[in-house]
């Protein structure tokens, strides 16, 4: 069945986030179609806010509308500890869980020769500047239990063995091959409560 050219591109725009196939895009189409004109616009708004209004925190590299992301704003963190993410969307799974009141880098990334991502591409030069600047106690190594975040996480060690006190990598209750987005609370929080040193 051919549906209207504008009703089309609108589902394959859709359909090319994450998670969100061909049918559940068909859905979500269909659905903003039938609702009053103030609903998609209140989405278009959205959308183009995010995008005008969100950058990058200039100091640990998440998500923010200012110059500082709202953590990093935050005096009541502890700045002693470190915990090194991936991904900005990291940050967001973990303060979730409520587990961890400490800052966050975010690498933009791992290390991943095959895609010709090396540690040079990767925000480790920022990070290197940023506890020769303001130490901590301990750095938490929150990489994905891939083989990049593994191979990540062992260039972080060695790097940054001589600059912090401790360092540590989330326990492995984390399923290896499996990413911080998709991990429940409880596996989390077990993950940071049995995290070990992670000296070369």
């Amino acid at each position: 069945m051919n549906i209207p050219q504008s009703l089309q591109k609108l589902v394959d725009e859709l359909s090319r986030l994450p998670g969100i196939g061909q049918k559940t895009a068909q859905r979500l189409a269909f659905s903003i179609l039938r609702d009053d004109g103030d609903k998609a616009r209140n989405l278009a708004d959205a959308v183009l806010a995010v995008k005008t209004k969100i950058r990058f925190c200039s100091l640990c590299y998440g998500y923010a509308e200012a110059e500082l992301c709202d953590i990093c704003n935050d005096p009541r963190r502890d700045d002693s500890l470190l915990c090194i993410v991936e991904q900005p969307d990291n940050i967001y799974v973990i303060e979730r869980s409520a587990v961890f009141r400490g800052r966050y880098h975010v690498l933009m990334g791992t290390i991943s020769p095959l895609d010709g991502i090396g540690p040079d591409n990767l925000k480790i030069n920022e990070l290197i500047a940023r506890l020769d600047e303001k130490p901590v106690r301990e750095v938490i190594i929150a990489t994905n239990p891939s083989m990049q975040g593994e191979a990540t996480a062992l260039h972080l060690s060695k790097v940054l063995a001589s600059r912090v006190q401790r360092i540590t990598l989330l326990a492995r209750g984390l399923p290896v091959g499996a990413t911080l987005e998709f991990t429940d609370d409880v596996t989390l929080h077990q993950a940071f409560a049995g995290r070990q040193n992670f000296l070369p």
